[in-house]
């Protein structure tokens, strides 16, 4: 199997001496504006890494914006709050995921290259230092979900266990990114379930397509790390599939785009022509886009794969215009 080829990665480069992340994005907000001491801790919730936020609320967007064109009664003002809600509480629980995630990975961080740099394994941050900003960003995540409706409220606090269980997945299954999936698409359910008062069948389709989606974006992620993984004993998706992973990305694609559109024709149906044709416009654009990476995906170029992987935030920012079109229409 042909590792990625790390001479193009911007992680193969010394630990920077002010504790920036080998793969933050460039001038992120947290290195250039951020008070000196908050910044490891801003680091540990990836708070310089913005594309996993958006991954994290962008299944949030797609729901809530699908109960809204669903509902004959259309949006209220409500609907502003729970934008804002997932808004928020995306930033601060993939903070705190996050944060868990580096804590029980720290060993494992400290022998990848593009982890190495991170505040656990690199000691900038303790453990117990992170457990109590792990525990700061889940409270703070926990009043704002107190604010929904009951039902959505429920399925935040179950959300909690595929959260807990995920980083131990690469441990003992090949399929990893399935559980990702599982909890960076729970928002399409939430809120849905949010506006709604219950969870509906376009809601579910959504979040399989989802997981689909997360399936696509988190293998060629994971082709970053695959000849590390491959030496700490570390499974994923990118590893299994070796020279297959193409034709796979092809497949999830296809799943995420099928889903997604009976989602969309699903929820739009009673609405008539032009909510459903924008709606349908969306998956369109999204299925286009991912599309349009993985023409451009090349396994062996890690480089490649992180800005494919960053990408995706188009991708599924682009599926909530239609959506949010939808809605208005």
């Amino acid at each position: 199997m042909n590792a990625p080829d790390q001479s193009s990665a911007p992680w193969d480069t010394p630990p920077a001496p002010d504790g920036r992340v080998s793969d933050s994005t460039d001038r992120n907000w947290v290195d250039r504006f951020a008070p000196e001491r908050s910044r490891p801790f801003l680091r540990l919730s990836r708070a310089d890494r913005p594309a996993g936020t958006w991954l994290l609320l962008i299944p949030c967007w797609w729901g809530l914006a699908l109960a809204v064109a669903a509902d004959p009664a259309g949006g209220r003002l409500e609907d502003l709050w729970i934008a804002g809600v997932c808004a928020v509480g995306a930033f601060l629980m993939r903070g705190a995921g996050c944060t868990w995630n580096d804590i029980t990975d720290r060993d494992i961080d400290g022998g990848v290259a593009r982890t190495r740099s991170r505040p656990l394994p690199s000691g900038r941050v303790t453990v117990k230092q992170a457990l109590a900003w792990m525990v700061v960003q889940a409270l703070i995540g926990l009043l704002l979900l107190l604010t929904l409706h009951p039902a959505a409220i429920l399925l935040g606090v179950i959300s909690l266990a595929p959260v807990c269980v995920y980083p131990f997945m690469k441990r003992v299954t090949w399929w990893p990114q399935v559980f990702l999936g599982l909890a960076f698409n729970w928002g399409a359910l939430l809120a849905w379930t949010a506006h709604t008062g219950a969870l509906g069948w376009p809601a579910v389709l959504l979040y399989l397509a989802g997981i689909a989606w997360t399936l696509f974006y988190d293998t060629i992620y994971a082709c970053c790390d695959a000849e590390d993984d491959a030496l700490i004993g570390v499974k994923s998706t990118a590893r299994l599939f070796a020279e297959s992973t193409g034709r796979w990305l092809l497949g999830f694609l296809v799943a995420a785009s099928l889903l997604s559109l009976a989602a969309a024709v699903l929820a739009t149906a009673w609405s008539g022509g032009l909510a459903m044709g924008l709606a349908i416009a969306g998956v369109w654009a999204f299925a286009l886009r991912l599309h349009w990476q993985l023409r451009r995906f090349d396994r062996t170029d890690g480089g490649v794969c992180l800005r494919l992987f960053r990408d995706n935030r188009n991708a599924g920012l682009l599926m909530a215009l239609g959506f949010a079109a939808a809605a208005l229409a």
